[in-house]
């Protein structure tokens, strides 16, 4: 297995993660049906999202949880959606990976699906 050491690994990882998800029965639905996602778009945004957590390489700009607010508004995004989420990503580093980074990144997405999950719970009261 290999670290997770570079941008190129943060591509393969993003890649083999979202081939998953476009065919997952828990929550392909929100990024095909309901976002209706242009993964052309998507994915570049995604290396740099992840460059930016682990490695320090600012190159992502956005807001991750404004982009979430209108599909929660559509389809209610649950916790358990994110558990889901968190244990598709979690899958494809152990599958791919290993090392400090692959821990720190199994780390940060597991309070970032937290914290998404509780603030999508609370814009839905």
């Amino acid at each position: 297995m290999k670290k997770l050491e570079t941008r190129e690994d943060i591509e393969t990882l993003v890649n083999k993660f979202y081939d998953k998800v476009q065919t997952d029965e828990t929550i392909g639905f929100f990024f095909n049906d309901v976002a209706k996602v242009d993964w052309d778009h998507h994915l570049p945004k995604m290396y740099s999202f992840w460059e930016t957590l682990l490695f320090g390489q600012i190159s992502y700009k956005g807001n991750p949880m404004a982009v979430h607010f209108p599909i929660n508004s559509q389809v209610p995004m649950e916790k358990f959606h994110f558990a889901h989420w968190v244990q598709l990503w979690t899958q494809t580093i152990e599958q791919n990976f290993t090392g400090e980074m692959a821990e720190m990144a199994i780390y940060k997405a597991t309070n970032i699906a937290n914290l998404m999950g509780h603030k999508m719970e609370v814009a839905r009261r």
